[in-house]
């Protein structure tokens, strides 16, 4: 599977995990390397647009996204 097509403007890994390379390799090999419909930052993404992403949204947190989708 091909990377996520928002790896490279993605404010969480570009931002919130720049002081933590390793950790961020390790969650951008689950997310955006991988199933990228797993990611609570690109459901919300594709559905209401970059913009009501919220910046501190974790990939993992899908029960969130859901809620922020509804």
């Amino acid at each position: 599977m091909a990377d996520c097509e928002m790896i490279a403007k993605c404010i969480f890994f570009n931002d919130k995990m720049a002081n933590m390379p390793a950790m961020a390799e390790m969650m951008k090999k689950k997310y955006c390397r991988g199933d990228n419909t797993k990611c609570a930052r690109y459901l919300v993404c594709k559905k209401l647009g970059r913009e009501k992403v919220p910046a501190d949204l974790s990939p993992a947190q899908t029960d969130r996204a859901q809620a922020i989708m509804a």
